[in-house]
């Protein structure tokens, strides 16, 4: 048996793995903060020019739709559909929100599907 071998893993291998389960370990920590924050949002959609608007937090759970007494004179069908141009125009800006957060905290790590 030669000199220095053996169970030889290498240092620098073991150095990045090291980090690596730091990194993991406070990107875990990170989204849990994440997810309260994302809780305590409100994010707005729009439709009409202002006459409807809905709200979601930042994790896509509807708080609540408000609707101009303005526009109810036109009718279910218009009503409709501005309520539901404005839950795609909150929706949309929660997807953008929620992924420029966690780009973030993953800074960086290649995680797929993030």
């Amino acid at each position: 048996m030669s000199k220095g071998q053996g169970f030889s893993f290498g240092l620098g291998k073991m150095k990045e793995l090291t980090e690596a389960f730091k990194k993991a370990q406070q990107v875990q920590e990170g989204a849990k903060k994440l997810q309260e924050e994302l809780d305590r949002m409100e994010i707005e959609g729009t439709a009409g020019g202002g006459l409807v608007k809905v709200y979601l937090s930042g994790n896509q759970e509807p708080l609540r739709v408000i609707i101009s007494p303005d526009v109810l004179g036109e009718g279910a069908e218009v009503v409709s559909n501005l309520v539901q141009i404005a839950m795609k125009d909150a929706y949309d800006k929660s997807t953008a929100t929620m992924r420029e957060r966690m780009e973030e905290l993953t800074g960086g790590l290649n995680i797929p599907g993030l």
